[in-house]
């Protein structure tokens, strides 16, 4: 885990991430608000702030990102969670978003590549009622549009 202010929490929360995401973590947060707040979904807004909040802790760089020059940041929804978590001024409600937030692509990510977790990423999906599935699915639009 990085400390705040070390090299690779610096460069990532303000330069660069990887190639799916064109700024580092704060102007990509500031653009999901941006779209959060422009489609006047404001159940998510609290959601957008923290959903990367654990981003620069987690950054790291294997063989291939140091080659590209690029950031790696494995369970990054989770770690931005463990932050958050005991914050009792926040809903669990956006405690669940910044937890699932990337839930949908790591369903995807794995069937492939390691099915065991694709499975149990898909029960926890399975088990959010859907209301919470579908705020997810809106959210993962406003993540999307905040990486160009």
């Amino acid at each position: 885990m990085n400390r705040a202010f070390s090299k690779p929490f610096l460069l990532t929360l303000f330069f660069k991430q990887n190639k799916y995401h064109r700024h580092g973590v704060l102007m990509h947060t500031l653009k999901v608000v941006y779209y959060i707040l422009k489609n006047k979904d404001f159940k998510l807004l609290t959601a957008g702030v923290l959903h990367d909040i654990g981003k620069p802790f987690v950054a790291y760089q294997d063989e291939e990102d140091v080659l590209t020059g690029e950031w790696s940041f494995t369970d990054h929804e989770e770690k931005s969670y463990q932050i958050i978590k005991n914050w009792g001024f926040l809903s669990d409600y956006t405690k669940k978003i910044v937890r699932y937030h990337y839930l949908i692509r790591d369903i995807k990510k794995h069937k492939t590549k390691n099915p065991k977790r694709s499975y149990e990423k898909a029960k926890i999906w399975d088990s959010l009622d859907k209301g919470m599935q579908e705020d997810l699915k809106r959210f993962i639009k406003y993540d999307d549009w905040g990486k160009v």
